[in-house]
């Protein structure tokens, strides 16, 4: 019983907490309200507990917004601020977070090459940063249970278009194991245990404030 010595953990092909970074765009409430693809109370709870898993492996954690400065849209939904609200949010008005000057200099600033990415929605604010990150030479892996679309039929496609451009499916779940790698890394263990957190006690109620 005789764990291997922990890999480079840098240039390791798997998603380890030194060579990762983790983007999350527009769960908002007229965003999280709009999803059809799956059911949005499972939906809130997937995202805020894959946003639990970036913080609690100390991942740089790149936040995004739209339209709330300029009074369109409303601030992140109150579950995953709880988790995120001492890191920044870059608001924009473009729909591809890619195409604002300030979200890129962040994610490049991150020194990171594979990316976690979740966004509401798949079809388009997921897919358009997704494919052009792509295309400038970095890994992408989308959370697929903590992203949501319009209808089952946009989200589905959007990810075959994803993943057809390279981009790499993952779970909440398969997250936390990756990361995690060996129950040994006992500092990590407690928040881990959390992605198997019950139903019990979490209020779908703040997802709509």
């Amino acid at each position: 019983m005789t764990s291997a010595a922990i890999r480079d953990q840098v240039s390791d092909h798997l998603l380890t907490p030194k060579n990762s970074a983790f983007i999350v765009i527009d769960y908002q409430p007229v965003q999280v309200g709009s999803i059809r693809s799956m059911d949005q109370k499972e939906l809130v709870f997937n995202i805020v507990h894959t946003a639990k898993a970036a913080v609690n492996y100390s991942l740089p954690i790149i936040h995004s917004t739209v339209n709330v400065t300029t009074g369109i849209n409303k601030p992140p939904i109150q579950p995953l601020m709880e988790v995120l609200g001492k890191y920044p949010t870059y608001d924009r008005t473009t729909i591809n977070s890619w195409e604002d000057v300030e979200f890129k200099k962040a994610v490049v600033a991150t020194n990171r090459k594979k990316l976690i990415m979740t966004a509401l929605w798949t079809e388009a604010c997921l897919t358009f940063p997704a494919l052009d990150a792509l295309k400038e030479g970095y890994e992408v892996y989308v959370v697929t249970d903590a992203v949501g679309g319009t209808s089952r039929a946009a989200h589905k496609a959007a990810l075959r278009r994803i993943e057809q451009a390279g981009g790499r499916m993952i779970s909440k779940t398969q997250m936390y194991c990756e990361l995690q790698r060996d129950w040994a890394r006992q500092e990590t263990v407690p928040g881990f245990m959390d992605v198997f957190q019950s139903w019990d006690g979490f209020n779908p109620e703040k997802s709509r404030s």
